[in-house]
């Protein structure tokens, strides 16, 4: 077996443990009842400019302010989640955006910023 695939196997097994560890410590008593507001499928929508879209890729290139979790400001490439929102997007564009909360590299929700 290539070291490679050893590595592949450690990182599964140890995915495994720690989600079967996370379920047998979750209250069971919650069952039925609707999610905490925390827990929602986009973050906050930040404010940002469009400075490349590639639709090709499903990807766009965001340089946002400085973000509410710390993030400065930057230029950062960024996933779509609904492609055809790459069809409305231009260079240069003001936008405010959010990203999926579980995975802050793919933008889940765009409009133009006002």
């Amino acid at each position: 077996m290539s070291l490679r695939s050893c590595f592949t196997v450690v990182i599964a097994l140890l995915g495994a443990g720690a989600s079967s560890f996370g379920l047998a410590q979750m209250d069971h008593g919650a069952h039925g009842t609707p999610a905490p507001k925390s827990a929602t499928a986009e973050g906050v929508m930040e404010h940002g400019t469009v400075k490349k879209v590639d639709k090709a890729g499903g990807k766009v290139s965001i340089a946002h302010e400085a973000q509410k979790g710390g993030m400065p400001a930057m230029t950062m490439i960024y996933k779509i989640k609904d492609m055809t929102v790459l069809d409305k997007l231009q260079v240069g564009q003001k936008i405010r955006f959010a990203t999926a909360s579980s995975d802050s590299t793919t933008v889940v929700r765009v409009e133009p910023a006002k």
